[in-house]
């Protein structure tokens, strides 16, 4: 299931579930529905800029490429699908971007309306 992160501050972020999830872990919000509000964006963005340096820290503990989450292609290795890992900060990136805008704009951020 895909989520789509809304604001007016800037062009619409959509992440699959699973990898959001992390995220809105980090910030006690809902998968299903919920919003950032300006005020609320500076200590997401401090918490989320933590969890990237450290994940940065640990690379071995970031969330690998779903090789456990998706299928591997007919024919992929487990080599070749463990080299394709996405790291959090990169997947993290897009919403970060985000808050940083809405936060400037003094906007929210929302998902699931």
């Amino acid at each position: 299931m895909l989520i789509a992160f809304k604001s007016k501050s800037s062009p619409e972020v959509l992440m699959y579930q699973e990898h959001a999830q992390r995220i809105l872990d980090l910030l006690h919000k809902n998968p299903t529905r919920g919003v950032i509000t300006a005020t609320e964006a500076a200590q997401a963005l401090t918490i989320l800029e933590q969890e990237v340096a450290e994940s940065k820290l640990h690379p071995q503990a970031t969330i690998e490429h779903d090789v456990h989450a998706h299928e591997q292609e007919e024919g992929e290795t487990k080599e070749h699908a463990e080299a394709q890992r996405v790291d959090f900060s990169a997947r993290a990136y897009p919403l970060l971007e985000m808050l940083r805008t809405a936060k400037a704009e003094n906007q929210p951020i929302m998902w699931g309306v």
